[in-house]
């Protein structure tokens, strides 16, 4: 690593200003910092001292987020193998050209070949989302002089993880740049959106393409919709058509992660493994987290006790909306986006319950798109600094009463 470092200080000199490549400072800056940390340390008593900077902190939520994306590759292979094998429907695309070159079955059973052949679909995915935010970032970063924003290290993860194995590479590039140019960029930069980048994406796709995005079958690695079991939309689609689908599901199958969605979204489990590594290290907030489930469980039994015999959604309990869809994969890692959520202690509970409030309204009410997570978290991402503005002004009056009668 020392030899490394003596590297980046000897071409420094020219990426600084009045050096030759002084325009392309933020490329350099960017693998520079990543690797090692600044030698300029603060000297004043108004600065924090910590030896975790905004890099640190965006690498750690990438290491919880692996869990996710090793579920989510697995959960691919399962899927289209599974459907392959039981339903003997040829796979198509080059994934398929790569795995009979490797000279590997279609074996649904083993862990490692599904996690491989997910990573097929995945990886591209993943790749073609790092260079289209990459290359955006770089040229606000250049055209405004500054480095480039740490913030796109979990954007460009996050964005992969909330969209199908099956979506067009087009289109993947086309939703990151619009996530990071008009969902943070426009605004400034990290610490200055006030929306979710990765999830302003997903919403962009979501409204743009929604024959891509949901429908029937949206979470399979291609087409096999000639197989009756397996074309078919996701467990909280089939619930909201009345299809019963939930009286006949698993719900450890889908806390483990055995089921139709999003990349990132299926296993429950791997968010909470991912949750506990954010709690831990105190880079997320139990407040926001037990503020959504608060509200997903306080709305989901006010429904449960009501009723509705033309609404099927109406009965599903909360222990199965916590393991359906997005619900966990938001709470973990979108409702505590430190900058687009509530900053006070008491906002963060009132932020997160009306998000889990809101996303339980829409995915019963709203039979047309039933998953609801991101709707809410964006929502309330509107909402956030008012619902700060009014626990800052209540803690300020009740000090001056604490005041006055001392």
């Amino acid at each position: 690593m020392k030899f490394l470092r003596n590297l980046f200080e000897k071409i420094e000199p020219n990426f600084e200003e009045g050096g030759r490549f002084e325009t392309w400072r933020p490329l350099f800056e960017m693998p520079y910092t990543i690797l090692f940390t600044t030698g300029e340390v603060t000297r004043t008593a108004s600065h924090v001292r910590d030896g975790l900077d905004l890099k640190r902190l965006m690498i750690t939520v990438v290491i919880a987020l692996l869990p996710c994306m090793i579920a989510g590759c697995w959960n691919i292979g399962y899927q289209g193998m599974l459907a392959m094998v039981q339903g003997a429907v040829p796979l198509d695309g080059w994934q398929t050209a790569v795995w009979e070159a490797l000279g590997l079955e279609y074996d649904f059973r083993s862990s490692f070949h599904c996690v491989v052949f997910g990573a097929l679909y995945f990886v591209p995915i993943y790749a073609v989302t790092m260079a289209a935010g990459g290359i955006a970032e770089l040229i606000f970063a250049i055209v405004r002089k500054h480095e480039i924003n740490e913030g796109f290290l979990v954007t460009s993860a996050l964005i992969p993880l909330v969209c199908p194995p099956n979506i067009p590479l087009w289109m993947v590039a086309l939703g990151t740049i619009f996530g990071v140019v008009l969902g943070k960029e426009v605004f400034g930069g990290v610490g200055m959106n006030f929306l979710n980048p990765a999830l302003t994406a997903r919403a962009f796709l979501f409204f743009a393409y929604p024959a891509f995005m949901s429908g029937d079958a949206p979470w399979i690695a291609a087409d096999f919709t000639a197989v009756d079991n397996f074309s078919g939309a996701t467990l909280l689609g089939q619930a909201a058509a009345a299809k019963g689908a939930l009286a006949d599901a698993s719900w450890s199958a889908a806390f483990w992660g055995s089921i139709p969605g999003s990349v990132g979204e299926t296993s429950t489990l791997a968010c909470l493994l991912g949750a506990a590594i954010l709690l831990i290290t105190r880079i997320a907030s139990y407040r926001t987290m037990g503020g959504v489930l608060a509200g997903t469980i306080f709305m989901a039994v006010v429904f449960n006790v009501s009723g509705s015999a033309t609404n099927p959604t109406f009965a599903v309990p909360w222990y199965w909306h916590v393991v359906l869809g997005g619900w966990a994969f938001g709470t973990v890692f979108m409702a505590t986006d430190p900058v687009s959520s509530s900053f006070t202690n008491g906002g963060k509970w009132v932020y997160g319950f009306m998000i889990g409030l809101l996303c339980i309204l829409i995915r019963v009410f709203n039979p047309a798109y039933p998953e609801g997570m991101m709707l809410a978290i964006l929502f309330m991402n509107m909402f956030a600094p008012l619902i700060d503005h009014f626990i800052v002004q209540a803690n300020i009056k009740r000090r001056l009463a604490r005041s006055a009668a001392a």
